[in-house]
Order: C-alpha cells, then sequence, then structure tokens
C-alpha cells in the first residue's frame, strides 16, 4: 500500500487555517466529504475527537496523525493538511505541529489502518520530505513530493 492508494488531492489541503487541534481536524474531515468516502461527516469527526481524547496524535517532531474508525466509513481513505504557523497538538515533545495526517477507517477493518499509519510514521521520519511538505504551495505539489517520496522509500518487510 501505498499513500497515494489512500489519498488524494482532493483531500491535500496546503495552509489549514484552523488555530486548534479540534480545527485541524474538522478541516481535514471536511476535506473527505467532498470524495464521498464517508457516508457520515459528524459521526467520523466525532470517532477522531474520541480518539483524540483517549490519546493525542500529536507524535512530536511537527507531526500529528489524527485517527479513528467508524462505522460511516466506506473504505480507509486519509486527508493530509500542512501549516507553517503551527498549531499546539499536545504533542510528547510540547512542539507545535505542521504536518498532519488524518486516517479513518471502517470500524471493523484493522490490517490497512495498522499498515498505513506505519507507513505514514515511517516516510515521515524524513525530515527532508517533512520540510518539502510543510514548503509545498500546492495540494499537487504535495502530491508530487510523495509520489517521489514512496518510489524512493521501499515498503516495511512484515
Amino acid at each position: 500500500m501505498t499513500l497515494l492508494d489512500i489519498l488524494s488531492s482532493d483531500s491535500t489541503i496546503v495552509d489549514l487555517k484552523g488555530e486548534t487541534k479540534e480545527d485541524i481536524i474538522a478541516e481535514l474531515v471536511n476535506s473527505l466529504a467532498i470524495d464521498d468516502a464517508i457516508t457520515d461527516r459528524e459521526k467520523v469527526l466525532q470517532a477522531v475527537l474520541e480518539r483524540e481524547k483517549i490519546m493525542s496524535t500529536g507524535i512530536g517532531d511537527g507531526i500529528a496523525i489524527p485517527h479513528g474508525k467508524s462505522d460511516a466509513v466506506v473504505k480507509l481513505v486519509a486527508a493530509l493538511g500542512t501549516q507553517r504557523r503551527g498549531v499546539d497538538f499536545e504533542a510528547l515533545d510540547g512542539e507545535p505541529a505542521y504536518v498532519f495526517f488524518l486516517l479513518v477507517s471502517p470500524a471493523n477493518v484493522s490490517g490497512p489502518h495498522i499498515k498505513a499509519l506505519a507507513r505514514i510514521s515511517r516516510l515521515l521520519k524524513n525530515d527532508d520530505f517533512k520540510k518539502k511538505l510543510i514548503a509545498a504551495g500546492s495540494s499537487a505539489e504535495i502530491i508530487e513530493i510523495i509520489e517521489f517520496e514512496e518510489r524512493n522509500t521501499p515498503p516495511s518487510v512484515g
């Protein structure tokens, strides 16, 4: 699986407007609704916010990967947003997040969800990749950056 199997340019947002964790999550969920990948935007939003209450998905190093599962999701989908100002996502390192990958999957599916989380984490360990995403000026540019990175980063074994 590559990120481009679950991410589209419609669900890729440069310069997110939100100033809070909740705003960012809502903006990313809204981008999925356009794609008909979700049947109930509000249910998906609540699922991700509920997951966030358990433990922040701000993983540190400027990255947040909010995620959740809902029966209002047709298939595993992702949204990606960037923001140069940074948002407090209650990350473990206390630093703001600049890159936000939203991942939502059907409630009864685990394998693809976990593989996607692992792939996102692996790609974002590359500081150069992360900096390019933050500097990108359009969703098309972000998709190109991801295509390049996917071609040059072998999948995890397992």
